[in-house]
């Protein structure tokens, strides 16, 4: 994994990441997968950023998304590209559902733990806030345990 400072050439946001800094700073993340190394990696190479720096990515689905997630440094900007994307919330205690169409978005709000399921073949951009992201699986329909990457102050 390695942030790019002058690329040039077209990219898939599918498979390479774009990292937003400090300065107005955008770095594609050549090499990025969900493997823990990976992501400890770009954690500390994007620590400086602190809760400024977000990565913006595309992911396809189809289907009920695995894991819980909520992103203590800051909102998260999910924009519904095709398909149809539920995003569904945990608002104390309650589930807070919001189903979203092809240029449809919907925040989540820093902190806040959040699933999102793929009704059919979608697509979606997230820009995310990725300091301090926790994951937890997806037994039920409320988060459980925390499992996950550390933030750069927890990495060891």
């Amino acid at each position: 994994m390695r942030l790019v400072h002058h690329e040039r050439n077209a990219m898939d946001l599918r498979t390479t990441p774009v990292h937003l800094g400090l300065g107005s700073r955008a770095k594609p993340v050549e090499g990025f997968t969900w493997d823990p190394e990976v992501l400890q990696a770009y954690s500390a190479a994007v620590a400086a950023d602190g809760a400024e720096g977000r990565m913006v990515m595309i992911f396809d689905g189809d289907g009920p998304g695995d894991h819980w997630e909520s992103h203590p440094a800051g909102d998260e900007l999910v924009v519904c590209l095709s398909g149809s994307v539920t995003v569904t919330r945990d608002v104390d205690g309650v589930p807070d559902r919001v189903l979203l169409g092809p240029g449809e978005a919907t925040i989540n709000p820093a902190g806040v733990w959040h699933v999102v399921d793929m009704e059919r073949p979608a697509s979606l951009l997230a820009i995310t806030a990725t300091l301090g992201t926790g994951h937890r699986p997806r037994t039920d329909t409320r988060p459980t345990e925390r499992v996950g990457t550390p933030s750069p102050e927890e990495a060891p």
